[in-house]
């Protein structure tokens, strides 16, 4: 039955057998299958399942609560299987739970497939074909993937396919500049950059295709309108490539007329070919993508779309024939925590200048960062205010504003306990007979409940404000040590930038690699599949037994392709692996030194 099952996670979660719709059944059985399907058909253990599942309050007895599930998605996946039959779709192994489908059965493999099919075909200059693989790519995207689903798991899984279906859709629409395609793409872009008004690549794009269809005054007010927006909202300015756009514009360079042929040369300089060659294959209609486009960095218009997948397997490389001469170089596969390029698109500078000069923070980065100190200080004045003149009788609307404004589920909690101590408070003062003595006991309930919603209301408004909890707790952060947190995290993209678009930059500088002498700076990223235990133990969250294990486990099954595998195969939970995203790098090894032995694993 597995050949004839169909699973849909772009958008809602969907299932097929045939063309007979599934009832996956709750959000809980839902969110098991979900899990099994991000696999991508490996095993998956109980712990993992219930870590991703119940992330903040897991069930006493996770493992019959997971078997409970499983044992309903048989029932719906394998119906004519007999109770006491053993799985064939989704069987338990030694290793776990494994869903065996095959990859055209989910959409989000066959996404990634295409993705790379497309970036091999524009490698090979077949721009017409590499546009319609694109498109069909993208017409698999039925909305935002896993909604419904909280916790670090799938919010990462979540921002890994917006960030991949972002890079497709960007080198779509550049893919069809090239066509050119100015005149029926300035519509849609216009209303992605009004969706998405931080992304700076597609005001490029429509900048471009507004002056190549004549439109050089509205191509400036783009620029003018966006550079206002960016100076009054994050106090910065449009990056290099918007500004050296802006000013060719402005001098009419004739570079940025439309080309005539639909092969363009790319970062590197080859060779002029002959005026007899072959003529460019016809143009394809031009469709629209699908609506929606997330807000990330801008990105390179000759950026590869492959950014942050693992390497294609020797079925999906065997499905595009090779091209003739000398092949595309290629960039090392790095974790699927895609590196940040630098904001000029133009012809890359030499090493050594990046070297000196990381790229700063954009606006987009800007914007995810936390709200400043000033705003949780007055936040904290104004809530105690409320609570102390009003008696404590607002408490309970102020603890519920942070839980909106927090997004917790305790601090909710807490106003409607608050909320019910007023209720009670009022129940009490409601006497038939003004006149009548209040009994004792009703006098002492009141004014306890009364302290409580007043004082104790009051000192958990100023305890909610993260400065004061931070002295408290002695992990107060000065200024200085943002400023730090943010450079390093700089020094890192820097340093994936210079991985990524530079390969030769991995051996000149050992990025990655701080048991080597270096004088380079990379923020402090580790290549996993390089460094010695040692370095591994300044991992955060890892114990020396898992360190240990990654050791082994990388000598004996070879390099990490991705932070999925590495979790996969080391049995991390998310807790652990989603704070080291930005830490690690994937590369592949360059040599295996002779030296190397495995460590004794009794040791």
């Amino acid at each position: 039955m597995s050949g004839e099952l169909r699973f849909e996670v772009l958008g809602p979660q969907r299932a097929w057998h045939g063309d007979r719709d599934l009832d996956l059944g709750a959000g809980k059985q839902r969110a098991v299958l979900a899990v099994l399907l991000l696999s991508g058909g490996r095993p998956v253990t109980t712990t993992q399942i219930v870590d991703a599942v119940w992330p903040e309050e897991p069930p006493a007895n996770g493992a019959n609560v997971v078997q409970k599930y499983v044992a309903g998605l048989r029932r719906v996946l394998e119906p004519e299987r007999t109770p006491r039959s053993p799985g064939q779709v989704l069987t338990l192994t030694d290793a776990g739970y494994q869903l065996r489908v095959g990859p055209d059965a989910v959409d989000a493999i066959r996404f990634e497939r295409g993705i790379r099919r497309a970036e091999r075909l524009r490698a090979e200059d077949r721009v017409a074909e590499a546009v319609t693989e694109l498109k069909t790519t993208l017409e698999l995207w039925k909305g935002e993937p896993f909604s419904g689903f909280a916790g670090p798991f799938f919010d990462s899984a979540r921002q890994r396919w917006l960030e991949l279906r972002a890079t497709a859709l960007e080198s779509w629409a550049d893919l069809e500049l090239r066509l050119g395609g100015h005149g029926e793409m300035v519509g849609e872009l216009r209303e992605l950059t009004a969706e998405f008004p931080l992304r700076e690549r597609l005001r490029h794009q429509l900048m471009l295709a507004l002056h190549r269809s004549g439109r050089q005054a509205e191509a400036l007010a783009e620029y003018r309108d966006f550079r206002g927006l960016l100076r009054d909202e994050y106090g910065i300015e449009p990056g290099d490539a918007l500004q050296d756009l802006h000013r060719r514009v402005l001098r009419a360079d004739p570079a940025l007329l439309p080309p005539t042929a639909v092969s363009l040369p790319s970062t590197t300089v080859e060779p002029a070919r002959p005026s007899s060659g072959p003529p460019a294959p016809a143009r394809p209609p031009t469709a629209g993508p699908p609506a929606g486009l997330p807000t990330t960095v801008p990105a390179r218009p000759d950026e590869p779309l492959t950014r942050g997948l693992p390497p294609p397997s020797t079925a999906e490389a065997a499905a595009v024939p090779p091209q003739a001469g000398p092949p595309p170089v290629s960039s090392p596969p790095l974790s699927t925590h895609a590196p940040e390029p630098s904001p000029a698109y133009g012809p890359p500078p030499n090493l050594s200048t990046l070297v000196t000069a990381p790229p700063p923070l954009d606006g987009a980065k800007r914007a995810r960062m936390s709200p400043p100190r000033w705003a949780s200080r007055v936040a904290t004045i104004v809530g105690t205010a409320l609570v102390l003149l009003s008696g404590g009788c607002l408490t309970w609307v102020v603890i519920l504003a942070y839980a909106v404004w927090r997004r917790s589920w305790r601090l909710a909690i807490a106003g409607v306990g608050y909320l019910v101590l007023i209720t009670i408070e009022v129940n009490l003062l409601n006497i038939e007979d003004p006149e009548a003595e209040v009994p004792g006991v009703t006098a002492f309930s009141f004014f306890g409940l009364a302290l409580i919603t007043w004082v104790v209301g009051a000192v958990h408004v100023i305890l909610l404000s993260r400065g004061l909890w931070a002295a408290i707790t002695g992990s107060q952060r000065t200024n200085a040590d943002d400023r730090v947190d943010v450079e390093r995290r700089v020094r890192r993209e820097h340093a994936r930038y210079l991985l990524y678009h530079y390969p030769a930059a991995r051996g000149e500088l050992s990025i990655g690699r701080p048991d080597l002498a270096r004088s380079f700076d990379d923020g402090g990223l580790i290549d996993v599949n390089a460094v010695p235990e040692q370095v591994l133990a300044t991992l955060p969250g890892l114990t020396e037994h898992q360190c240990r294990q990654i050791v082994v486990d990388r000598w004996m099954r070879g390099p990490y392709a991705s932070m999925e595998e590495f979790a996969g195969r080391c049995l991390l939970p998310p807790n652990t692996t989603e704070p080291l995203r930005e830490l690690l790098v994937f590369l592949p090894p360059t040599s295996v030194p002779v030296a190397e032995q495995p460590p004794p694993v009794g040791s």
